[in-house]
């Protein structure tokens, strides 16, 4: 008996896998642990035979005095643990890095998909069926690459299986997602593995390696096993989370959610042929993610903690008044941009007609550019409230007014009074937090205070949009528009067309500390009434409010700006979204 393999997970795999989970364990859903249990058994249940078979072959060697006792098929308990422990690791780590991304967009058919992806694929098949080819040989062969043999046979048909199934996906997403996670673990084992080889806690048998190190005593084939296992681990985890994209992306073909883990639908999803793929719905999806990456960072990070359906149809929410907000502001005259207002009223009433919903299609392509298209078409309609999206049109109607001058022939500003900015605050943004409770019931499961979370909503939203328009002072002003009522400005001494002039200085400066205290007043008042949000939605909502207060918080401190905006760094975002979701 003795304590020296046991050492090595305390020094080094127990502290890592600690910190990580102490990291992720925020971010962490059901769905996620049934991804870590899911991979954990396939890894244990695979190695098993093949670490046996192995250790009794001796092939791997232990010193007598080096392991505590307890084994099972001959295999030590600390090695057993090293299974699982090393797939916790890098399972935590694909996750952590997996987050930010909607996979959806990624999903493609053989069509659709670039012509890389195709090659890529067949080439990781024909690369991996060699090697397994190859492995075989070298067994055969009962030489110097036994062990290389080993480990080749043993996990290129594994990794063979699952390129096949998920290679597209893997290919095409961001490679930080799914490279890092096999890299940064396969370097740190190589380093672990190095000093428990130089200081003998296990070898390998002479006779069955190629005595080739990497670095130190780190053996080819330690090198090659700890890279092919966490590639094993990337690539089944990747191919258990194409089968919850393909659930959650298309809604009418599983009727379920991923995150009921629905295990029929979730076959049926992994073996779904990528022919059925609706492309336009995953083409606008692409486009929608791509529209919030420029233009609502805050919330296209904050969305990455929602569950699978809830974040699809909030990302296309926020791309639908994205999109509308883009067509009245980038109209080239007051005129344009009423008709567009116009043209999106119709849009809305024929959505909500059940006797003309046929004609939505049409209008749509025969009114609106391309660009266009896709976020009209997949906008949630059905589950959203129609008083809420037209009241976020009028909203766009008082945009608009800056740009129309007044009876007098002057320039007009809107905003006169602090109710004409409550009223605007409401429209544009309040309806936008109405709107996502909208999606939050039809996904999750029904709270029993829905009109004082509706209520809350409103506030909230009305709370965002004041640290908006004290964030755009500047921006705003070099578009003709004003928010800071007029009545405000008149105690200062100022008039709308002073700011217009000069939207900086002491006085300025003045009157957004002003609109930020109301906007923390009214974020005070409602931030307790977020802890009544069903559960699964409850932290990814509070996370979303918190990064864009914090923009709030970055401008009262008299933050950082970006061409004339503040900013937040983004391991301060990062910060709050971990902060707010390990609150208790």
């Amino acid at each position: 008996m003795g304590w020296d393999y046991a050492l090595v997970h305390l020094k080094f795999t127990i502290p890592l896998a600690g910190f990580l989970l102490v990291t992720t364990k925020p971010f962490l859903t059901r769905l996620d642990l049934v991804r870590i249990a899911f991979i954990i058994t396939i890894a244990v249940i695979a190695t098993i035979p093949w670490d046996s078979y192995l250790i009794r072959t001796g092939v791997w060697t232990y010193p007598p005095g080096g392991v505590l006792g307890p084994s099972l098929f001959a295999i030590p308990i600390e090695e057993l643990f090293f299974f699982v422990i090393q797939t916790f690791i890098t399972s935590l780590l694909y996750i952590l890095f997996s987050k930010p991304v909607l996979q959806a967009q990624y999903l493609s058919t053989s069509e659709t998909r670039p012509a890389w992806v195709n090659k890529g694929r067949a080439i990781g098949q024909l690369t991996l069926a060699g090697l397994a080819l190859w492995g075989g040989w070298l067994v055969s062969q009962n030489g110097d690459g036994t062990y290389l043999g080993l480990i080749l046979a043993w996990a290129c048909p594994f990794a063979l299986l699952t390129w096949t199934l998920t290679a597209d996906m893997i290919l095409s997403m961001p490679w930080v997602t799914t490279l890092l996670p096999i890299l940064a673990p396969t370097l740190y084992l190589w380093v672990v593995d190095e000093l428990s080889l130089s200081q003998g806690v296990w070898s390998i048998e002479g006779g069955t390696k190629y005595d080739l190190q990497i670095f130190g005593s780190l053996e080819i084939e330690e090198a090659v096993f700890f890279l092919i296992s966490n590639i094993l681990v990337v690539f089944g985890i990747a191919a258990f989370d194409k089968a919850v994209t393909v659930c959650d992306t298309f809604p009418e073909k599983f009727e379920r959610p991923a995150d009921a883990l629905p295990v029929g639908d979730l076959l049926r999803a992994r073996f779904a042929s990528s022919t059925s793929y609706d492309m336009h719905r995953i083409n606008g999806i692409k486009e929608a993610v791509s529209r919030l990456q420029k233009k609502s960072r805050s919330f296209y990070i904050a969305s990455s903690v929602f569950p699978g359906r809830l974040r699809i149809d909030l990302t296309l929410l926020y791309s639908f008044c994205r999109l509308a907000d883009d067509l009245v502001d980038d109209a080239s005259s007051p005129q344009e941009a009423m008709a567009w207002i116009a043209k999106l009223q119709k849009f809305l009433e024929l959505s909500y007609d059940s006797q003309k919903s046929s004609e939505v299609k049409d209008y749509i392509h025969n009114n609106f550019p391309p660009s266009a298209h896709s976020a009209l078409e997949l906008v949630p309609t059905h589950i959203l409230s129609d008083e809420a999206l037209y009241a976020l049109l009028e909203g766009f109607r008082t945009d608009v007014l800056f740009n129309s001058p007044a009876s007098n022939g002057k320039p007009n500003f809107p905003i006169v009074e602090e109710s004409d900015l409550e009223t605007y605050g409401f429209r544009v943004a309040g309806t936008i937090g109405m709107l996502c409770l909208d999606l939050v019931f039809h996904h999750t499961a029904h709270g029993q205070d829905k009109a004082l979370l509706f209520n809350a909503a409103s506030e909230m939203g009305i709370a965002l949009q004041f640290v908006n328009i004290a964030r755009d002072v500047a921006v705003d002003a070099a578009l003709n528009r004003v928010y800071l009522p007029t009545s405000w400005l008149k105690e200062e001494g100022l008039t709308p067309e002073d700011v217009v002039a000069q939207p900086t200085g002491p006085k300025i400066e003045l009157l957004r500390k002003r609109l930020l205290g109301k906007a923390f007043e009214r974020y005070r008042a409602s931030r307790p009434q977020m802890e009544l949000i069903p559960g699964e939605a409850r932290g990814p909502m509070t996370v979303a409010v918190e990064s864009y207060m914090e923009i709030g918080r970055v401008l009262a401190e008299g933050g950082l700006r970006v061409e004339g905006k503040a900013t937040v760094p983004v391991l301060r975002r990062m910060g709050v979204v971990w902060k707010t979701l390990m609150a208790p």
